[in-house]
């Protein structure tokens, strides 16, 4: 699996996951149930073309995260289509923090949740 590039990985302020979202993060069978997963971390990440020109495609992805803003980057719990604009990856990331703080994230029907 290729390991992120976190040079361009831009994260939101965690969010706590309500009681709606966390219920179906424990329903998911590829999550750690050991882990104490309390907040959501939402980040834009970019990734390079191996072009002459310096060249981004975009995706949001959400993990689950503890307080600490410690997560696995094998286990996301969603990552967006890529996207050729950093703006649209942004818009999109600051509206999944906004379902997020509603305790929606879990229930949006553009979530397509990784098992």
């Amino acid at each position: 699996m290729k390991t992120p590039n976190y040079h361009d990985f831009y994260q939101k302020a965690l969010v706590p996951i309500g009681f709606n979202d966390i219920r179906t993060l424990k329903e998911l069978k590829s999550n750690d149930y050991d882990s104490p997963f309390t907040h959501w971390l939402i980040a834009v990440e970019g990734e390079m073309l191996s072009q002459p020109n310096i060249y981004f495609l975009w995706k949001v992805s959400i993990y689950p995260s503890n307080a600490e803003g410690d997560f696995n980057w094998k286990k996301p719990f969603y990552c967006s289509p890529i996207m050729e604009s950093m703006d649209s990856a942004h818009e999109l990331a600051c509206s999944l923090v906004t379902s997020s703080k509603l305790d929606q994230l879990s229930s949006l029907s553009i979530i397509e949740k990784i098992s």
